[in-house]
């Protein structure tokens, strides 16, 4: 393992190490105004929400690497304190990405993108319609980061949500917003980024819901295991309780198991194999015959 020292690095080093690192990054396409009436769109991926009693999301429009300059849209919600914020899924990734261009001033994203610029209800930026979720927002606070204006410099731009607008077609039928409808993209470091495909979706139960026993609560057998991972681990210490010996004790009439047991391995390699079947089985979700298999080493001399 290396270890850096911010200090001691360029502000360029330590840029990619921290975008590269701190990944994927949802992507505020914020639009803004400034006085005379033009219209700017970026997007920022310094951003996320962070409060829903009062709605509100922040992103950071950093001062520009290469000469310290400010970015219009910090300019322009100092000026006038509103904005739009739109969501980016991949259908419109690529319009996004144009619209990071270093445009001249007065310069419309909206149109150098080809993006659909639709009238908010209460702010004077527009919204993006192409957009599966988009927010209008007044500008509360701007907080820079560094008292002394450098390149790569943050300032927190504080939003409060006043309006939400979502396409229909990205709810369910519960009128929730469908996570594998929306396509939603991610920032990376460097040019990459993700998408939220539903073969790359997946659930954890959340734990909130109950007291898991803890991984420590695991038997040595389990916990010292070599095939379990700690995200199966994980899972194991979501449970409320360890399962009855009277049930492990029944599992040992399972197909699978019972071949196993009673095969010619030794108990070690017994061991191993089961810890192998509960792996497949946690990765399928069914956590309770899992653990009880897991259980069973103990039992195998009964």
């Amino acid at each position: 393992m290396i270890t850096i020292n911010p200090d001691e690095v360029s502000q360029g080093t330590l840029h990619n190490y921290l975008l590269s690192a701190v990944a994927p990054r949802p992507i505020a396409f914020a639009s803004t105004i400034d006085p005379a009436g033009n219209v700017n769109l970026s997007p920022f991926s310094f951003f996320n929400v962070f409060s829903s009693n009062p709605p509100v999301m922040i992103f950071s429009p950093a001062y520009r690497g290469r000469d310290g300059s400010s970015k219009h849209t910090l300019d322009n919600v100092l000026a006038v304190p509103e904005c739009t914020i739109s969501m980016v899924n991949y259908p419109i990734v690529e319009q996004m990405s144009l619209s990071s261009t270093e445009y001249d001033q007065g310069v419309n994203e909206f149109v150098k993108a080809g993006l659909t610029q639709v009238p908010s209800e209460v702010v004077k930026p527009p919204f993006v319609g192409e957009s599966p979720v988009a927010f209008e927002c007044i500008v509360s606070q701007v907080i820079p980061l560094n008292q002394v204006k450098g390149g790569g410099s943050g300032n927190l731009v504080i939003c409060e949500v006043k309006r939400i607008h979502i396409q229909q077609k990205y709810l369910n039928e519960k009128g929730h917003l469908d996570t594998t409808k929306m396509d939603l993209v991610g920032r990376m470091g460097g040019v990459w980024y993700n998408r939220t495909q539903p073969e790359a979706l997946f659930e954890i139960p959340k734990p909130l819901r109950k007291k898991g026993i803890g991984v420590d609560q695991l038997p040595a057998t389990i916990r010292e295991s070599n095939i379990l991972t700690g995200n199966n681990l994980g899972r194991l210490g979501n449970v409320e309780m360890l399962p009855n010996t009277e049930s492990v004790v029944q599992i040992k009439n399972d197909p699978a198991v019972a071949e196993i047991i009673s095969s010619r391995l030794e108990d070690t390699e017994k061991k191993e194999a089961l810890h192998i079947l509960a792996k497949g089985l946690l990765e399928d979700g069914n956590i309770e015959k899992a653990l009880k298999i897991l259980l069973l080493p103990l039992n195998l001399a009964e």
